[in-house]
Parts: structure tokens; C-alpha cells; sequence
């Protein structure tokens, strides 16, 4: 009765769905009070009855129901539990009703929780979330039941993907999907706003939280997706510009490009068209992403649909909602008043030119990603790796850099660089470094070392807005900033080191054997079966030195029997300067000698790429709880309007 109840809470959320719609529309156009004050409590016992739908889910993967088809295709009785709570969202099916839950929980929050948007934006930006949550509800009734039954139900079920097995896949999915689905509340905003012809910096102002809280959320999803492949997968790479990466990080460029727009609007009331633009783009990408994922044109780990049929109904919804979206656009930015003008040389000068970059490397990654697809619909068959997208992207990201130096210490409206005699710091920081390892490292490569110089004079351009300021009566947003962008630095470095200074050695080594990689010895004593939960394994026993610094690494060769599949899981040993990256395979079939192949990386300073990402987050979780907090006080003087 689970699986059912589960169903027809999905049914009464879609037919809430509806209603909010209707209810929308008198919120706006006002010519029914009845019908608009149900507008808010019809979104909150929407969005609670799509929680209680998810939550039925994941009961029926906690007590293993193989009746239930999604269940018997992912779980298994075997599995331990966290990995049959994590494969309700780990599949197809599961993974859109928590697209679902999570887009009907967004539009409860705007319910419950937005006090500044004037009554016919709410109610226009309410229906706009109604309208795509219409569409999914659709698309899970009619295309991706996750409650579809099974009879007769199995004796153990098919088991989850083992790469997916991992306390990783905990966390990357739904915060992805929080970031991914809360940009929907940007769409609905800007939808409302055109409809509306209400676009300001109050209307900014209330728009911006809602950014920044997608946007956190979607760094923080992109961060644990690298590395859990990098220690997942075995390959011991970070990013590899798989489609699928990509389909992440173009919803993520597209909103920090918001985010900064959004600023300007809220702040200086200027961008206006370009802010509502970014918004709808932001929540296209997003759209895209999830078509890539879920369409079964692509094969990757993370790829779970291969009906063609699915692909289309997204596609579908993806022409009807981005293209209605454009559509507005066009036919009613006209009523949208310009804003303000400014300066090139001026802080909101530096954030178009952060927009700029940051749009080009959309269109990179976007072309990069879809043109094999498009070529190969077209009978031929292209490939775009690596090459492609470094040779492009690194240029502009590193110009990016310069901007983030230089813009935050710039004043609005206009200004003059004589004014900041601070910035011949950074700068002096980047000539010093840049021609130290020009000298002394040059075998790094031009681009590593460029990006190393620029990633510390960044670091030290995002410090240098605090200087000359009241500590303690620094705004607590400009403390947020500070950190996001000495995360970003922080980032780059750790690529940059990672890229330009690793090494690798593959060996075929006999028990007693050792190798040697960037003064780590290596010495494989001994190779012995262990058992898990489900799943038995070969695991190395390797004693590693570097002068002093003695331990044992434990690299294993998984194989996996439900279902049947074979993995590596890497050692990894993490010290101040870098990570020792271990990975462990059975003899080559052939070899007489019977020697393990070991495959051995030595990766400095890598770690800063993951905790420069967490910095990112940080300091956009420092910015929100600012603005949240500044809102509260103003609401409490009685003046939510008025900016600091």
C-alpha cells in the first residue's frame, strides 16, 4: 500500500499544481480575491505532498520492496542500507521525483517565506512555478512512474550500479538538484517580471537570496561530483569534460553570472534587461543539462534514461518552457525601463566584463558539448575531448582572474585606477611569481605557471577590499565575497599545481617489489582476498616512505555480484603538499610472472581544489546569511525597501 499511497499523493500534488496555477492568475491579475488568497497554502500542501510522495519512496528502498519495478531494478536485499536509502535517487525515475519534490518545495518556500515582491509579481512568479511543475508531473505520471508494480516480485532484486555504491552518491545528487531546481525559482521571477513590467532593485533585492542559495548549493554539488570521480572511478582525474560534467557546470557559469548581474540590479539598478535574460538562461541550462542526462543519447555513469521516448517528452518541455520563456522576452522586454548608466571603468564595468567571460565559456562548453551530438544525428561521428575545451576555456578563465582582482576595489558609477595604489600589490605578488617559476620550473609549462601567479595574485586581490575598513562594521556580504573569490583563487591553484607538476608511474610488480614516484618508495607487500558487504576483493598491501614519513596504502580490485561488475577502488594518502594516488589491477592475462598491475600518482597540492571549492560555498553561505539577516532587520524598522 506504500508504493500506492506514494501515487496518489504524486496525483493530488499534481492536481494542487493545477490549482496553483488558477490561483496565480487571480494573484496577479487580481479579479478574485477568493481564488488568490488560496494562491500561498495551495503551494506549501503541494510541495508537502510531493515530500510525502519522495518519502514513500525511499521507505519502500529501505525495506527493500521488490513488488515495486524501480526497487527490483536498483536495490538488492544484500545492499547495505545507505546505499538503498541513496538508490531512490540513484535511477531514472527516482532521480525525477526528487527533480519534482524538490521544484514543489521551491515554489512552498516563495510561498511561506517571500515578503518583498509586490502582490501581482508573487502571483505571476507562483503560476510561472505551477506551469513547470505541471509539465513534470506530467512527465513522471504518464512516462516515469516510480511506483509501477512488479508481478511476481523477484527474490533479491538487479542491485545498483557499484560505482554509484559510494557515501558520495548521498550528497552530489541532491545538492545538484537543489541548485539545478532552484534556479527554477529565478525563471519564475523573471517570467513574473516580464508579465509585470516590474523590474528594479526591489525586485532584485528579493530575486537575489534565491541565486545565491541555488548557486551555493550547485558549487557545492560540482565539488563533491569531482571528487568523488576522482577517487571513484579510478582514473585519478578531477574533471574530464565528460557531457554529463558539463551538464553541470553550464547551469553554474550561467548563475554566477546572475549572481553578479543580480548584484548590480539590486545595488546601482542597472542590467535590467540582461539580469532577466541571465535568468532565464541559467534555468535553460539546467533544463538542458537534465535532457542531456536523461534523454539516453549519452552513455556515461550518471546517464540513467535510454528510452527515446522520455528524451522527447523532456525535449518538449524543454521547447515549451525555454522557448515560451524567449518568446516572452521578446515581446515584452519593451516595457521593461532602462536603467541606470555607468562607467566602463566602474565596479559594475568589471561585473559585465566578469559576464562577458563567463558567458563565452557557456557558449564553449555549450557548442563543445551538443556539436557531437549534432554531428553524429547527422550520420557523422566527431570527437570533443580535453584538447578542446583547456585550449579554450583556460585563456578566458585566466582573464576572468584579472577581473577579480581588480574589479571589487573599484567604486560604482566610475572611477580611476591612480585612486588604488593597493593594487600594485597583486600585481607586484604576479610579476615576482611569474618569472620565479618561469626560471626555476619552466619544464611546468606556460600555462600552469600562469595560472599559479594569477591564482595567488587573486588571492591576495580578494583580501584587499578589507583593508582600510571597520572590521567589525565590514557589511558581513562583502566577508562572504572576500571568501568566495579567495576560493576560487585557492582552486585554480590546486589546478594549476595539479597540472603542471604531477607524476605517474605505471608498473607490473611482483609481491617484494618496489617503484618509486616523486620520492615516494613504494613497495607491494603483500596481495590478499578481503570481503564486504556485497562485494569481494583483491587488496594490495603497499608499505610507503618518504624519508620519515612511513604508512601503508590499500588499494583494492572490487568485483561486485550484483550486478556483476568489477571496480577499482584507490588508496589515497593526503599530506600538506599533495595526495599519493594508488590504484591496484590483477596480472595482465598472459603474464607468466603473475605481477599486480599498479598504477601510482603523485598529485601536489591537488586537495586545493576541492577545499577551494568548499571556501566558494562558504563564502556564499557567509554573503546569504547577510542578506537574510539585513532583510529581517529592515522588515523590523518597517523599511524593507531601502538598500545598505
Amino acid at each position: 500500500m506504500i508504493a500506492e499511497f506514494g501515487l496518489a499523493a504524486l496525483w493530488l500534488a499534481a492536481a494542487f499544481a493545477l490549482l496553483q496555477a488558477f490561483a496565480g492568475i487571480g494573484h496577479w491579475r487580481g479579479f478574485s480575491p477568493a481564488l488568490a488568497s488560496l494562491t500561498r497554502p495551495v503551494a506549501v500542501v503541494q510541495g508537502l505532498l510531493c515530500l510525502i510522495a519522495f518519502g514513500c519512496l525511499i521507505w519502500l528502498f529501505a525495506i527493500t520492496d521488490l513488488s515495486v519495478l524501480l526497487v527490483a531494478s536498483n536495490s538488492h536485499i544484500d545492499k547495505p542500507l545507505i546505499f538503498k536509502l541513496a538508490g531512490a535517487w540513484g535511477n531514472h525515475e527516482g532521480s525525477m521525483l526528487l527533480w519534482v519534490t524538490v521544484l514543489s518545495l521551491a515554489g512552498a518556500a516563495i510561498a511561506l517565506f517571500e515578503k518583498r515582491l509586490d502582490t501581482s509579481t508573487l502571483g505571476a512568479a507562483l503560476f510561472a512555478q505551477s506551469l513547470l511543475g505541471l509539465g513534470f508531473f506530467a512527465f513522471l505520471l504518464f512516462s516515469s512512474n516510480p511506483f509501477e508494480r512488479l508481478d511476481p516480485a523477484p527474490p533479491a532484486g538487479a542491485g545498483l550500479n557499484p560505482l554509484l555504491q559510494d557515501i558520495g552518491l548521498a550528497f552530489h545528487p541532491p545538492t545538484l538538484y537543489i541548485g539545478y531546481v532552484g534556479l527554477s525559482v529565478a525563471f519564475s521571477f523573471a517570467v513574473a517580471a516580464l508579465l509585470t513590467g516590474k523590474v528594479g532593485p526591489a525586485f532584485a533585492r528579493a530575486m537575489r537570496p534565491w541565486v545565491l542559495l541555488a548557486w551555493i548549493f550547485l558549487t557545492i554539488g560540482i565539488t563533491a561530483g569531482s571528487y568523488w570521480a576522482y577517487y571513484e572511478l579510478g582514473w585519478g582525474g578531477w574533471w574530464f569534460w565528460d557531457p554529463v560534467e558539463n551538464a553541470s557546470l553550464m547551469p553554474w557559469l550561467a548563475a554566477t553570472a546572475l549572481l553578479h548581474s543580480v548584484a548590480v540590479l539590486a545595488t546601482r539598478d542597472a542590467l535590467r534587461a540582461w539580469t532577466i535574460m541571465l535568468a532565464l538562461v541559467a534555468f535553460a541550462m539546467a533544463m538542458a543539462g537534465t535532457f542531456l542526462v536523461r534523454s539516453g543519447i549519452l552513455t556515461s555513469v550518471h546517464a540513467f534514461a535510454v528510452d527515446p521516448e522520455r528524451g522527447a517528452f523532456i525535449l518538449a518541455l524543454l521547447a515549451i518552457y525555454v522557448g515560451g520563456a524567449m518568446t516572452l522576452f521578446a515581446l515584452r522586454i519593451g516595457v521593461v525601463r532602462e536603467g541606470k548608466t555607468f562607467a566602463l571603468l566602474s565596479r559594475e564595468g568589471a561585473i559585465v566584463g566578469n559576464n562577458i567571460f563567463l558567458s563565452v565559456v557557456l557558449a564553449i562548453v555549450l557548442v563543445g558539448t551538443l556539436w557531437p551530438l549534432a554531428a553524429e544525428a547527422m550520420g557523422d561521428r566527431i570527437s570533443v575531448g580535453p584538447p578542446y575545451f583547456n585550449r579554450t576555456t583556460v585563456p578566458i578563465a585566466l582573464a576572468l582572474m584579472l577581473l577579480l582582482i581588480v574589479g571589487p576595489m573599484l567604486r560604482w558609477r566610475g572611477d580611476m585606477l591612480s585612486r588604488h595604489k593597493l593594487l600594485w600589490a597583486p600585481v607586484g605578488l604576479f610579476i615576482v611569481l611569474f618569472a620565479a617559476l618561469m626560471a626555476t620550473q619552466a619544464q611546468a609549462g606556460i600555462w600552469p605557471i600562469l595560472a599559479l601567479a594569477l591564482a595567488a595574485a587573486t588571492a591576495l586581490g580578494a583580501i584587499l577590499p578589507l583593508f582600510g575598513r571597520n572590521i567589525l562594521r565590514t557589511p558581513i556580504p562583502v566577508w562572504g565575497m572576500a571568501l568566495a573569490h579567495l576560493g576560487f583563487a585557492i582552486s585554480v591553484a590546486g589546478m594549476a599545481a595539479e597540472s603542471g607538476w604531477k607524476s605517474e608511474k605505471l608498473a607490473a610488480m611482483q609481491v617484494g617489489e618496489s617503484a618509486v614516484v616523486s620520492g615516494w618508495t613504494v613497495r607491494l607487500a603483500d596481495v590478499r582476498p578481503v570481503v564486504g558487504d556485497n562485494w569481494v576483493a583483491l587488496e594490495g598491501q603497499m608499505h610507503v616512505r618518504r624519508g620519515d614519513d612511513a604508512t601503508t596504502m590499500l588499494p583494492q580490485s572490487r568485483q561486485f555480484s550484483s550486478p556483476r561488475q568489477q571496480t577499482s577502488e584507490a588508496a589515497l594518502l593526503t599530506r600538506w603538499d599533495g595526495q599519493l594516488y594508488a590504484v591496484i589491477a590483477a596480472p595482465a592475462e598472459g603474464d607468466p610472472s603473475g605481477r599486480w598491475q599498479v598504477r601510482l600518482w603523485w598529485k601536489p597540492f591537488v586537495t586545493l581544489i576541492w577545499f577551494g571549492g568548499l571556501l566558494i560555498a562558504l563564502g556564499g553561505g557567509i554573503a546569504l546569511l547577510g542578506r537574510v539577516s539585513l532583510g529581517w532587520r529592515k522588515r523590523a524598522r518597517g523599511n524593507p525597501w531601502r538598500d545598505a
